[in-house]
């Protein structure tokens, strides 16, 4: 059976895995990223993962078919250009040329949102569906769409940012330096801030406690907790945090119409506690819902594999 290798690179990890060509991991390793280290020693970094993963599982680069890449960022697939990452301080860099001095298969490489996003459309929890919407709610809003089992590509081949689309107009500034973006909105960092702000707004509320009075130890689950436990503040932002998040996903529908949507990411670990009222606000917020329905929305089921696999999956069919 053919073996494809996929990799998963996030601002924090370097994640390897041998697939196979029915989606199924048969080995995966991981090193922390060195994001602070110059573009050509994270390639390096990468390359080196690879030959790990290879060595531990006792394969050679002569037993793959081909190498897919996952980068958070935008990036040309076809000519592998990389035009800007925020997470690794990256701009214009020729990503898989460098690369491809070091690894001596076929390299495809995508936005690793796109990756997770049919990792999870060929294996995970829409293996069902043709076209697919997922977001992922971590420290941005990432999100692929599948349309017939492949990834949308648009005219430029860079797919989607979902986590850019405006929300509020001259709203919060995002990362990438404008203002009222969904991820500002909608990611869990910015669960957090929100979290934080109103600590600091109501001296009584259980936040405090539950992060032992230090808004440092804040996470994006400290509210969906407080809320769980009854405090007011903490359903408020709850409550608040799910309507900017079924705003943006009522504009995606509309445009995209996709059979299913999928949340994965931290965020997405509160299961029905985040997707049962979501649904709601989504019912109540998409044009035309009474009339056409809006689609089901449903918790990733591969986590962190998705991206694995989906990477992997870029080269299947093409070497």
């Amino acid at each position: 059976m053919k073996k494809y290798i996929g990799i998963d690179l996030g601002g924090t990890n370097i994640a390897v895995g041998i697939v196979d060509e029915e989606c199924r991991i048969l080995f995966k390793h991981s090193r922390r990223t060195q994001a602070d280290l110059p573009f050509e020693a994270i390639v390096a970094d990468i390359a080196d993962t690879v030959r790990e993963t290879l060595d531990l599982a006792g394969l050679t680069f002569a037993q793959m078919e081909a190498v897919g890449l996952g980068t958070p960022s935008c990036i040309n697939p076809h000519t592998g250009l990389l035009v800007h990452a925020n997470n690794l301080h990256w701009r214009n860099v020729p990503l898989r040329e460098e690369l491809e001095k070091h690894l001596p298969l076929p390299l495809f490489i995508r936005n690793d949102a796109d990756c997770a996003a049919l990792g999870e459309a060929l294996a995970g929890a829409a293996k069902e569906y043709e076209h697919v919407l997922m977001v992922t709610l971590g420290t941005g809003v990432g999100g692929g769409m599948i349309m017939g089992k492949q990834i949308f590509n648009g005219c430029d081949h860079m797919g989607m940012e979902i986590g850019h689309t405006k929300l509020v107009f001259q709203g919060v500034q995002c990362t990438c330096g404008q203002y009222g973006c969904f991820e500002s909105y909608a990611s869990a960092t910015a669960l957090i801030r929100q979290t934080r702000e109103a600590m600091e707004q109501h001296k009584d509320s259980l936040l405090w406690k539950l992060c032992g009075g230090d808004e440092a130890a804040v996470t994006a689950r400290t509210a969906f907790d407080a809320a769980r436990q009854g405090d007011p503040v903490g359903q408020a932002l709850v409550d608040r945090y799910i309507a900017y998040l079924a705003a943006g996903l009522s504009t995606l529908i509309v445009l995209f119409r996709p059979q299913v949507i999928l949340i994965g990411g931290g965020i997405g670990n509160e299961g029905e506690a985040l997707l049962q009222p979501l649904r709601l606000q989504m019912a109540q917020s998409t044009y035309a819902a009474e009339e056409i329905g809006v689609p089901p929305v449903r918790s990733a089921a591969l986590g962190n594999d998705a991206g694995i696999i989906g990477a992997a999956m870029l080269g299947r069919g093409q070497t």
